[in-house]
This record gives structure tokens, C-alpha cells and sequence, in this order.
């Protein structure tokens, strides 16, 4: 299943990447300035067009119990390379494979051994395998970084990121979080139609605050942070989102 990644499908993937741990959809959402329900909608998605493959321990062998971390530059014929990679895979103490295009040093195996000897004899495994070890060499650091394109701009101050979806027709459906100083906020949903802030053709047809969904009436006001899920026939202008954005965005 192929997808098209937005922008915040992509702060999403860069969080994750950057602290595995913070799969909590709240502590996400604050750094990517959605609702939680937002996030979580994302990570499922994700998830299920394998995207987001897993989520793994960074662990340092040598702290935990002073085990070793070798890597073994393999080659394995091209046509074959993605079984060979599936049989070293299952060698007892082999912890990461990584198969490439190139012809030779095509396979890239990481294993972990309590002693030289145990190294060895995951060298001899893998050679048995059919494989060939070209070289071998002892990890000394291993340090996983999150992808900085997918991340915040250094420059740009932080925004409402608000999620589109197009229907047939050229109608859409955009979630939209309202920020601080944003012209809607404190306003009631009425109000902001009869003065022109919000737009007479655009529905609000669901609000959430605090993980809470509410059913907008003419009578409900806009708080700052609720999520509010608009919709409209003809499509929503950046006019209509300016509305929800917060006075440090509009500047």
C-alpha cells in the first residue's frame, strides 16, 4: 500500500524516529501542534501501509553486559540475496541484516557474541550459510538518528498543520487546531459567521477538546487548541484557516 506523505505524516515519522518512546499520541501532538486523535488516526495509517515498520531498543551490548557488536560485510549472489538474507537472519546472535543493491558487500550482518570465539562461531554460521564474509570489524558506537527533512524548520516558528482531505467534487474535509490569538477563538459559531470570520458556506461539523468530540450548535464557542473538523462544497481557502490561526502565524 503506497501513500502520499504530508506534512504531518512527516513530523509524525521524525518524532518517532527521533525518541521510539513517545509513541504516546498526546506528547506528539503537543510537539506537532494537532490533536491527539489526529496522531493517532496517523500512526494507525502509517502502520498499516508499512510505513512504520516496528519500533526497536537502541541498546548498548558493551554497557549491558560487556558483549561484543561485530559487523559482517557479506556477499551473496543478486538473484539470491533476499533469501540468504532471511536464512542469516535466523543465526542465534545476529541482530540486524541489511541487504543492498550493489554486487558485492550486498549483505551487511550485525551480531552481538559474549567473546571473540562466539563471533567466530557466528562467522562460521553464516559461511556455512553459502555466504561469503569479505570483512568483519568490531562496533565501537551505533547511533540512530532521526531523518531532519521530515522535522520542524530551524527558522520557522512553530504552526497549525492542518489536515485535508479532498472528496469528489472538489469538496473537502480539513481538521484544523485553533491557536493561540486565533480571530475565532472565544467567539460563538454564529458570531463568527454573521461577522464574517467564518464563512457561511463552510460547516464546522465536529469539535474536539480534551480528547472529548462535541457536537457544534450556533451557540457553542471556539476554545484554543480544540480540534475542529470542517467541511465544505467548494473547497476551504487559506481565508478560512487564517481564521483558526493563531496572531504569531499570521505574522
Amino acid at each position: 500500500m503506497d501513500i502520499q506523505l504530508d506534512d504531518i505524516d512527516r513530523r509524525v515519522v521524525y518524532e518517532l524516529m527521533a525518541d521510539a518512546r513517545r509513541t504516546s499520541a498526546p506528547e506528539i501532538a503537543e510537539s506537532v501542534d494537532v490533536s491527539a486523535a489526529t496522531i493517532r488516526n496517523r500512526i494507525d495509517r502509517l502502520e498499516v501501509a508499512g510505513v512504520i515498520r516496528g519500533y526497536h531498543a537502541e541498546v548498548d551490548f558493551e554497557a549491558a553486559d560487556g558483549r561484543l557488536t561485530n559487523l559482517y560485510l557479506c556477499n551473496a549472489p543478486v538473484a539470491e540475496r533476499e533469501s540468504y538474507a532471511s536464512k542469516v537472519r535466523a543465526v542465534p546472535g545476529v541482530i540486524n541484516v541489511r541487504e543492498l543493491m550493489t554486487g558485492r558487500r550486498n549483505l551487511h550482518v550485525l551480531a552481538v557474541g559474549e567473546t571473540i570465539d562466539d563471533l567466530r562461531r557466528i562467522a562460521r554460521a553464516i559461511s556455512s550459510l553459502g555466504i561469503e564474509i569479505e570483512d568483519e570489524d568490531l562496533v565501537q558506537t551505533d547511533t540512530a538518528l532521526a531523518y531532519s527533512p521530515y522535522g520542524p524548520r530551524p527558522t520557522e516558528a512553530r504552526k497549525t498543520l492542518d489536515d485535508f482531505t479532498s472528496l469528489a467534487g472538489g469538496s473537502e474535509v480539513v481538521e484544523v487546531t485553533a491557536g493561540v490569538g486565533a480571530p475565532i477563538v472565544g467567539r460563538e459559531l454564529s458570531a463568527a459567521s454573521k461577522h464574517g470570520i467564518l464563512d457561511t458556506e463552510i460547516l464546522v461539523i465536529a469539535i474536539e477538546r480534551d480528547g472529548v468530540v462535541l457536537t457544534p450548535h450556533g451557540d457553542t464557542k471556539i476554545e484554543v487548541e480544540d480540534l475542529v473538523t470542517l467541511f465544505s462544497r467548494s473547497g476551504i481557502g487559506d481565508e478560512t484557516l487564517s481564521a483558526f490561526r493563531g496572531s504569531h502565524e499570521r505574522n
